[in-house]
C-alpha cells in the first residue's frame, strides 16, 4: 500500500525517539501489505480499530497512536495524525473534516 506522508511519521519520531521503531516497523509492514478489508488488515494488526472513517493502530505497546484513513480500493494510506496516549484521549483529531 502506498502511504502518504512518511514525513508526519518522521516529525513525530523527531519528537518523542521512543516511537521512531513503532513507527517504521508500521510503515514497512503497512507498504509491503496488499490488504484487500479491514478483516485482512486484523491479521497483522490485530489491535487496530476502525472510529468513525479512520483505522487507529496502537504503536509502541499502545505508548502512541495513529490514526490513518484507509482506501482499500486504491491501495493508499492516508496519515491523518500520530499522538500520544495523552492527545488522543482528548479527542481533538475527531474534529478533523475526514472523521
Amino acid at each position: 500500500m502506498r502511504i502518504i506522508s512518511r514525513r508526519t511519521l518522521k516529525k513525530f519520531w523527531q519528537k518523542h525517539a521512543r516511537a521512531k521503531c513503532g513507527l517504521l516497523l508500521w510503515y514497512n509492514r503497512l507498504s509491503e501489505g496488499d490488504f484487500s478489508n479491514f478483516n485482512e488488515l486484523r491479521q497483522i494488526f490485530a489491535s487496530a480499530d476502525v472510529v468513525g472513517n479512520f483505522t487507529v493502530f496502537n504503536i509502541c505497546g499502545n505508548n502512541y497512536r495513529l490514526i490513518a484513513y484507509l482506501d482499500y480500493e486504491e491501495k493508499i494510506v492516508f496519515v491523518r495524525a500520530v499522538l500520544t496516549h495523552t492527545e488522543y484521549d482528548k479527542e481533538n483529531w475527531k474534529n478533523d473534516d475526514w472523521f
